[in-house]
């Protein structure tokens, strides 16, 4: 239904071509001018110009980085609004979800519940196993700006990468190729692209994808299952906030004045770090919401096909061009 319910508005394949490209321009080039001109700054103050992301935070600074970095993001969360708003003539509630409201009762299930686990791990790991592993780098005004800035902006940039991909684009794909295993792997593959560039791939190597593809499989599962977004922002917007105010480290894309900082050698790191969330914690949390939302069906939720509804379902409206558009 989350997928299917997209026949009901403007779903030509050109529009989600151009809508895609607007996209594009809001968050990588609109988005980007309020960095490039900190970064231009700075260079003209002496700064060497800097080629990758730890270079932008050294000559940045943490706080302003993340702040310069996080606003691409809102800027390009406004870019798609704006597109699906007056490109598509699509609902904000009908790109979050098939139910009549949107249940922010479910993001704040999953957001409390994986702030809690995720963080739990990071603080068992530092109390009880590899305490040597971490240094503390709390700092307390540091600190106090990290905190602002992420919790405005952090929800921001994971709302706009799940409305991306587990919105935009799996109700667009779906409609256009009317299944709903295509754009589950389309989107979960993109979605591990869209991290290819960071610090990480670079330091752990191409085997990392393995857990940006496997979370983007998640994200998609508890999507389809769930009939809405609710689930993967809640997820997401927690993974990436407690993960900022808890922990650092200098090869990750999250460079932050928070609590503990990893100095572990990210070059040790097992292969046990990369599977385990993809395919022990993932699925158990797949339990857990199964059994707390009564999902079932996973077959045709998950595998089937996307069923356009009957002429008769749609609302037709005059568009100012006076020719019928369906909503």
């Amino acid at each position: 239904m989350y997928i299917a319910q997209t026949f009901n508005v403007l779903h030509d394949w050109w529009r989600y071509l151009v809508g895609s490209v607007l996209i594009f321009i809001a968050w990588q080039l609109i988005g980007m001018i309020p960095l490039a001109i900190g970064i231009g700054i700075k260079v003209m103050g002496g700064g060497n110009i800097p080629v990758s992301i730890p270079q932008m935070v050294s000559l940045l600074g943490n706080n302003l980085f993340l702040f310069l970095m996080l606003l691409s993001f809102a800027i390009g969360l406004v870019g798609l609004l704006l597109t699906t708003k007056f490109l598509h003539k699509q609902p904000f509630k009908h790109l979050t979800t098939a139910r009549k409201k949107i249940d922010w009762k479910r993001f704040w299930f999953i957001f409390f519940l994986w702030g809690i686990v995720s963080s739990g791990f990071v603080l068992v790991d530092y109390f009880f196993f590899t305490p040597e592993d971490y240094v503390l780098n709390f700092q307390l005004e540091p600190f106090l700006i990290l905190c602002v800035i992420a919790i405005l902006l952090v929800p921001l940039q994971t709302s706009f990468e799940e409305y991306l991909f587990r919105g935009y684009l799996m109700q667009g794909f779906g409609v256009l190729l009317k299944n709903k295993w295509a754009p589950l792997l389309i989107t979960s593959i993109g979605f591990g692209l869209l991290h290819i560039a960071n610090p990480e791939v670079e330091k752990l190597g191409y085997i990392i994808m393995i857990y940006y593809i496997g979370t983007g499989l998640f994200l998609g599962i508890i999507t389809l299952m769930d009939d809405g977004l609710e689930l993967a922002l809640g997820f997401h917007a927690a993974n990436n906030l407690f993960t900022a105010l808890l922990v650092t480290a200098d090869w990750t894309a999250f460079q932050t004045d928070s609590i503990l900082k990893d100095m572990s050698d990210p070059e040790k790191m097992g292969l046990v770090e990369i599977f385990v969330p993809v395919f022990v914690i993932f699925p158990i949390l797949l339990f857990i919401l199964s059994k707390k939302y009564n999902w079932s069906n996973w077959k045709d939720r998950l595998l089937g096909d996307v069923v356009e509804p009957p002429k008769e379902n749609y609302k037709i409206i005059e568009d100012i061009g006076n020719h019928d558009t369906r909503l």
